[in-house]
């Protein structure tokens, strides 16, 4: 029987999406669109303005208030294509940590009609020169980290390579300074370039099961659908609770997602729309966070799972009470079944958690579950917004009725137009106008419930490593005759990796030596944590394929605990 939280939901979200309101939608062929809301992301840049001096961005040096931030952005973009000489059109890379630069270069980059270009901070030299070989930028803006890691990669070029823009103290020969740009001029209007819809605003790189990366291309107006997606969601939790939309203040969050991850725009997006304050972290410390929500006031938490779950234990050592916490958002990687219940208990009901379901190719989160009926059913990812449908099919591509288990299909507007330069992985990814997420699924009242995944991949801790990339780098060792990486399960990070390895014959077993051979070619994130050594071949079909699934059980069966 359908329940008293489903059936809020359901009605909330009818009078949302109703023709007329805020997130009405229309049908097409490609799936169902907006009918309102912005029609790039530069419209929603020119709406902050509205918000004045109120703090946008807040770091240990201070705060960015919009005023400002739209200022810094309207004459980066003009320096871009005045000083620059770039074309609507180009590439812009954009590599480095959480700073307030990131935001000021990809907002510059969406005004002046290129597109922007977010490389994983995380990513060494080889995997970072992979990605700008790739996608050829005009432009590259990194912090000095970055900038050091891709040192030979613009050595190699000699000139010929793209121009290079650091945020940093230490000038580098034949780079510009971020903070040698000109002054902005308070009030300064964004470049009038004209800017079409259906033309690219983002290149997000991940990673295929062929563990080559691919870069996801999405559209200004796919993005627009990103923005109006977590509103409808945001709208749909205080109207299910009773609550007024109009006395709902902007929130200030704490924002623990890295810019370049999809889920940091699920969660700025309307933020910006709104308002609101991201206060920022210049990398992951559960203490350090206590003192932020403590000291800033901090209303919203969003964070991987982990994350919130570091949050709470701190809290429970300290025996903070978190008085202005309202909300924990989780996304990126599954959620623990019992987090939604615990955070209830925790604050006795007043803190709200949500959880939901999004990739890459949707530009962030495109299902949610929230409020009462994700207390009552923590391992549904909700339910779709109004601009994304959803199907559940079979190995033919049609669709199963509910309860069935198929591949999760979606299409919509917030869907990516393909991968660039690859057009053979792009029309793999899609059936019939739908895309295929990989992730098997069943549909029951409108919710999706994900089962598991036909990718192989491990989802560690909201970080995608796919198994092949790995197995590469590991063969790689002259010690190694042959490798699989699996995923095991992780209590904090959903999964972790894991690698059985056959060594070469008179090979002796070096673990530390394979990790760091790992960890100098490829994130630290995809480094193994488990390392198995296999006496003989290891198990494969008759077509050579990895037999995955033994594989994890005999993992499974060597770890403690």
């Amino acid at each position: 029987m359908t329940s008293d939280s489903l059936r809020s939901v359901t009605r909330v979200q009818a009078a949302l999406s109703a023709p007329g309101m805020p997130f009405a939608v229309t049908a097409t062929r490609s799936g169902p669109r907006y009918t309102g809301g912005p029609a790039t992301l530069r419209d929603l840049l020119d709406a902050t303005r509205a918000h004045g001096e109120r703090p946008f961005l807040v770091t240990a040096g201070g705060a960015l208030g919009y005023a400002e931030h739209h200022a810094r952005v309207a004459a980066l973009a003009h320096h871009l294509l005045d000083a620059y000489g770039l074309r609507p059109g180009q590439r812009v890379v954009i590599a480095m940590r959480n700073l307030p630069e990131w935001q000021i270069a990809f907002w510059a980059v969406q005004a002046a009609g290129l597109v922007a270009v977010p490389l994983n901070a995380w990513w060494e030299e080889r995997e970072l020169a992979y990605a700008l070989d790739d996608c050829g930028p005009a432009l590259v803006v990194a912090d000095q980290e970055r900038a050091e890691r891709m040192r030979p990669w613009f050595t190699h070029r000699a000139g010929a390579g793209p121009r290079l823009l650091t945020v940093g103290d230490r000038p580098r020969p034949g780079a510009d300074r971020f903070e040698d740009l000109p002054a902005p001029a308070p009030g300064a209007d964004l470049p009038d370039v004209p800017l079409d819809p259906g033309g690219d605003a983002t290149l997000i790189y991940t990673s295929g099961t062929t563990g080559r990366p691919k870069a996801v291309a999405a559209t200004r107006s796919a993005w627009c659908a990103a923005l109006l997606g977590p509103r409808f969601f945001a709208a749909t939790a205080v109207l299910s609770a009773g609550g007024d939309l109009a006395g709902v203040p902007p929130q200030t969050t704490l924002m623990t997602y890295p810019f370049f991850h999809v889920a940091a725009f699920s969660t700025l997006l309307p933020l910006m729309a709104n308002g609101g304050t991201a206060v920022l972290m210049h990398r992951w410390d559960p203490a350090e966070a206590l003192r932020l929500v403590d000291r800033h006031r901090v209303t919203m938490f969003v964070g991987v799972p982990t994350t919130a779950l570091g949050l709470l234990d701190a809290a429970d050592r300290a025996g903070a009470g978190l008085p202005t916490l309202r909300v924990v958002s989780t996304g990126g990687a599954a959620a623990p079944p019992g987090l939604a219940a615990r955070i209830t208990a925790r604050f006795g009901g007043r803190v709200e958690a949500r959880n939901g379901y999004g990739l890459t190719e949707t530009c962030g989160g495109v299902l949610a579950n929230l409020g009462a009926r994700y207390r009552e059913h923590p391992d549904s990812v909700g339910r779709p917004c109004p601009a994304v449908e959803v199907r559940i099919a079979g190995p033919d591509g049609s669709a199963l009725p509910d309860g069935e288990v198929g591949e999760l299909l979606l299409r919509g507007q917030p869907l990516f137009r393909g991968y660039a330069g690859d057009p053979e992985a792009t029309a793999a990814a899609f059936s019939d106008g739908w895309f295929r997420t990989g992730d098997l699924a069943r549909l029951r009242d409108g919710e999706v419930y994900i089962v598991d995944r036909l990718k192989d991949m491990v989802v560690r801790g909201g970080e995608n490593v796919y198994c092949v990339e790995v197995e590469g780098v590991l063969c790689d060792h002259p010690a190694v005759a042959d490798a699989a990486v699996v995923g095991v399960p992780h209590p904090l990070l959903g999964e972790e990796v894991a690698a059985v390895v056959v060594l070469r014959t008179g090979a002796a077993p070096d673990r530390d030596g394979l990790r760091s051979h790992v960890a100098g070619r490829l994130a630290a994130f995809k480094v193994p944590a488990h390392l198995v050594f296999h006496p003989g071949p290891l198990p494969r079909n008759p077509t050579g394929k990895l037999l995955k699934p033994a594989l994890r059980e005999q993992v499974a069966a060597l770890l403690p605990g």
